[in-house]
């Protein structure tokens, strides 16, 4: 029992993280969407991305556990990696400024975790 305990645990931990990262990521896109930096062949991968997050119909199916979403952030971080350039600082305080309002507690390093890639 207590072997199934910490992997219900293990998996909120990963479905926290991976929600946390997932969507600053998103944030990201958005406000750099916005940015009259961004060019449109930019802000074209931003929809792509988004759509294909928002889409019912993907590579592995949302509703299966930790990896249903796996390929939604690997779309997400593609994208993200394709316009880093238009990812100012402006962009990135936005971003953070908007997870703090959406969620009650943040873990830096999550957000740092997704800056370095960048």
């Amino acid at each position: 029992m207590i072997k199934i305990f910490k992997t219900v645990q293990f998996l909120q931990q990963k479905f926290k993280i991976l929600g946390t990262r997932l969507v600053y990521s998103v944030l990201l896109m958005i406000y750099a969407y916005q940015s009259k930096n961004t060019p449109s062949w930019a802000k074209k991968i931003i929809i792509g991305a988004i759509a294909y997050l928002l889409s019912p119909f993907d590579g592995m199916p949302d509703l299966t556990p930790v990896i249903g979403f796996t390929d939604d952030l690997g779309v997400i971080s593609f994208g993200l990696v394709a316009i880093a350039c238009y990812i100012d600082e402006d962009v990135r305080t936005k971003a953070r400024e908007k997870i703090h309002k959406l969620f009650k507690q943040i873990d830096e390093n999550d957000l740092a975790a997704v800056d370095a890639k960048l």
